[in-house]
């Protein structure tokens, strides 16, 4: 079992940046991927962007894609997301992932808002 926890969200005037962090526990070694995910209200969850345990796949939505960076520590099983020109679009309830060999876990959600 593997158990995360989110950091980071609020609120932020669009165009501004904001960093989320999710920190893994629990069997972290089952762990192949991490990444984000997002919600908005009435919205299918969405990828954001995920990264293998290596590093040599990322994989970022079509919506953030040169606006959003992912990154990772993996000695403290951390990923890391940098959010630079937030639009209000972004705004949306963000979830941390990792994926296992059988399962994806799933954190308990971190608000961002973007509004002026």
């Amino acid at each position: 079992q593997v158990q995360l926890v989110e950091f980071g969200g609020g609120l932020v005037q669009p165009g501004g940046s904001l960093r989320l962090s999710c920190v893994a526990s629990g069997s972290t070694g089952s762990i192949r991927a991490m990444g984000w995910y997002r919600q908005a209200p009435g919205k299918q969850r969405e990828l954001v962007a995920e990264m293998t345990n290596d590093g040599a796949i990322i994989n970022y939505g079509d919506s953030v894609q040169g606006r959003f960076t992912i990154s990772r520590d993996s000695v403290t099983a951390t990923v890391y997301l940098q959010m630079n020109s937030l639009k209000p679009e972004d705004t949306a309830e963000y979830y941390c992932s990792a994926r296992t060999i059988i399962r994806y876990c799933w954190g308990q959600g971190t608000q961002v808002t973007v509004s002026s």
